[in-house]
This record gives structure tokens, C-alpha cells and sequence, in this order.
């Protein structure tokens, strides 16, 4: 939708003069905006590692509840959802291993209903089999994306550290995406790409070109949401996540601006602080500043949840974001009150009042959401240095 569609739906809440209403459209606007859905096929031949990948790409652990279930068998007997725990938009599908008894090579993808995903994450453990071409052969007759991913990495350079004299995790890794494409060359595909994963340590090897080469090859509005629920496993992208979230910002004072022009009292405040603390909140869900998401941070990564909450400078960070609570942080910053009280008094101003209101209210928006990503971003960056034992100094 938009802004000159959403000002209109604006307009008409304020008919009956309903501020409650016209809050009320801004919110369902704004939920509307983040609700992309996205729905990622993992698949691949029992054992391979299909729903702990799935469950570490949306943050969780195996033991979570809500976590697809895991074990050295094949665990999943049905096309599965698991919703992400702050994006529930973008879903990751756990399908059963192709050429398991009741999902057969031959009709696979007819069977788990192919046409829901936007792609395809082919996973194995070892090499890719027949049953892997096959499918991708397949998929991509169907006009949609598939990956290759091997996983299980951590595992087998342990393995080849106790078995070589002279190891070298370089060398083997570059031995193993080797073996993979050439195997899969072997079988007819052309010019394979493999990334080399482990779920228990997504901040290594191939996970982060896994997820960069996603973005590159989806729609911009796809590619925006898939982002915001990728798990921070750099610093690079919690900058990606930053630059995103502040493209948003003018969007979402121009909005406030629009309401601004309503001369209603009381009413672009009323909406500047709903916008404020629904955006708010997608900045605390998306870099994973919210209380489960540091908890389970805590007991992934094994460092004390209170170790992780006492490096966080912001307040906004693992509590309920509030109307109250937006306002007190914004009344601590040098000039917002002096522009909440202008924005509200320029409407008394004869024929340009109305104006000065809505250019007010477009620059107490974008200053406010700005402060609020920028130490929000800067929380992100230090939460990410504890958790992997790196320098937290600022």
C-alpha cells in the first residue's frame, strides 16, 4: 500500500473524530508492511541434519520448545512448519527425507506441495546422491531456487584432526566443497554451488554466502523480511540488518507527517507514538535484543544471561516496548519535548499551522527512530562480541 493510500484510510478513521480508530488503521498498516511471508523447503535424506538446521536457522535450540524434533533416524514422517519465533511470516518447512517410504523420488515434490515454497535448501551429510540431483533436477524444471548445503562441517573436521598428523581445517574444508561438486558434476549438474554448514556454529564456514546469496536472488520485499529473521551471526549483518531498518525511517516520518495535516489535537502525538513503539519493537525483534531471543542466546552460546543484559546500554532492550516507555527514553533526549510541545502548539497558528505541524512531526519522527536504531544497533553489536568471547570494549 501506499503512503497517499494509507494518509486516505487515515482520513476516513478521523470522520467520527476516533483517535483510538485512526491509531488503530496505523497499527494494522504497519503490521501489514512486516508481514511477508516466506516459506524456506528444507529437505534432504534422513540423517542429514534437516531440523537441526532448521531450528538453528530460526535461533532456537534442539531442545526449545517448539524445535523440530531431531535424532540419529529420520524424525520426520510429514511436510512440517516451524514458524520463527519473531517473524512468524517466514516459515521453514521440514520435509521428509525424498525416498523415505511415503515421499518416493519419482513424485516428491508433488507430494510435499511444491508450489508453497519460495526455494529449496537440499542438505546431506556426506555427498549428494541420486535422490538429490534428482530433485534439483526437478525444482529447478519448476522455475524455483534450490541450495546445496552440506552440513555436519564441525563434526567432520574434528574427525580429520584426530586422524591426520598434519591437519589443516583450511585444506580439508576446501576438500570436502571439492568432493561435493565434483560428485554432483559427475551427476549433471552444471556449475554446482555448495556451502559447508554446521548449525551449531553458524557464525563459521559458508552460512553467512548461504545467506548473502539469498538475498541477491530474492524479490525486494522478500529479501527485506528474510533478512530481519536471519540469525545474528556477524557483525556484517546486523549492519545489514541496520541499513535496512533505516531505509524505513523516512517512510515512516512522511507518514507521521501525513497525519500531522489532520487538525485533530492531540492526534499526530497520539499516532507518532504508536508508529514509534511498533518499529521500536521490530528493531528490538530483529536484532534479537528481546528477553527469549537473549535467553536462548545465553544458553546456546553458554554465557550467563545477566552477563549478556549488563552490557546493554538501551532500555528498550528485553522488556515490553510501551507508549510510557517510549516516551520516558524519548523525554531524556536533548529537544523531543520542545518538539512534541511545538508540533501540538503550531496548529493554532493561522494557515501555515498546519504545515509547521507536519513538518514538526516528520522531524521528531525520523530523530526518534534514528536514536532509537542507532543504540539499539550499537546493543546488537556488543550482545554479538559476548556471546563469542570477542572484545566488548566501545
Amino acid at each position: 500500500m501506499e503512503s497517499g493510500q494509507w494518509t486516505e484510510d487515515i482520513k476516513k478513521a478521523l470522520e467520527n473524530n476516533d483517535q483510538a480508530l485512526a491509531v488503530k488503521r496505523v497499527q494494522e498498516y504497519l503490521d501489514k508492511e512486516n508481514n511477508t511471508p516466506i516459506n524456506i523447503a528444507v529437505t534432504g535424506e534422513s540423517g542429514s541434519g534437516k531440523s537441526t538446521f532448521v531450528n538453528a536457522f530460526r535461533g532456537i535450540n534442539n531442545e526449545d520448545e517448539g524445535a523440530a524434533p531431531t535424532g540419529c533416524v529420520e524424525t520426520t514422517t510429514e511436510v512440517t512448519p516451524y514458524l520463527h519465533p519473531n517473524y512468524p511470516n517466514v516459515k521453514l518447512w521440514d520435509l521428509p527425507g525424498i525416498g523415505t517410504p511415503n515421499f518416493s523420488a519419482d513424485n516428491y515434490l508433488e507430494l510435499v506441495g511444491f508450489e508453497r515454497f519460495d526455494f529449496f535448501i537440499i542438505i546431506s551429510a556426506t555427498r549428494f546422491r541420486e535422490n538429490d540431483v534428482k530433485l534439483a533436477q526437478e525444482i529447478q524444471g519448476m522455475k524455483k531456487k534450490f541450495y546445496f548445503v552440506r552440513s555436519k562441517i564441525d563434526s567432520d573436521l574434528r574427525n580429520e584432526e584426530i586422524s591426520q598428523r598434519d591437519f589443516n581445517a583450511e585444506r580439508t574444508l576446501q576438500q570436502i566443497r571439492d568432493n561435493c561438486i565434483q560428485g554432483l558434476q559427475r551427476q549433471g549438474v552444471e556449475s554446482p554451488q555448495v556451502f559447508l554448514v554446521s548449525s551449531f556454529h553458524l557464525h563459521l564456514y559458508d552460512f553467512t554466502l548461504l545467506g548473502d546469496t539469498f538475498e541477491g536472488e530474492l524479490p525486494a520485499h522478500k529479501k527485506h523480511a528474510l533478512l530481519l529473521a536471519m540469525p545474528n551471526i556477524s557483525q556484517d549483518v546486523i549492519d545489514k540488518k541496520k541499513k535496512a531498518f533505516q531505509s524505513k525511517i523516512k517512510y515512516y516520518a512522511t507518514l507521521s507527517a501525513g497525519v500531522a495535516a489532520a487538525p485533530v489535537p492531540g492526534l499526530s502525538a497520539a499516532v507518532d507514538v504508536g508508529v514509534l513503539v511498533s518499529v521500536v519493537t521490530q528493531y528490538v525483534n530483529g536484532f534479537g535484543l528481546d528477553k527469549p531471543s537473549l535467553q536462548r542466546l545465553a544458553d546456546s552460546t553458554h554465557v550467563p544471561y545477566d552477563e549478556l543484559i549488563a552490557i546493554i546500554v538501551s532500555p528498550l532492550a528485553a522488556v515490553k516496548i510501551t507508549p510510557g516507555l517510549v516516551l520516558k527514553v524519548l523525554l531524556g533526549c536533548a529537544g523531543t519535548a520542545a518538539l512534541m510541545a511545538a508540533e501540538e502548539g503550531s496548529r493554532f497558528i493561522p494557515i501555515l499551522g498546519i504545515l509547521a505541524a507536519m513538518s514538526l512531526s516528520f522531524t521528531f519522527t525520523y530523530r526518534a527512530l534514528s536514536y532509537f536504531l542507532d543504540t539499539l544497533a550499537e546493543d546488537a553489536q556488543r550482545v554479538f562480541k559476548k556471546a563469542l568471547g570477542l572484545d566488548t570494549s566501545v
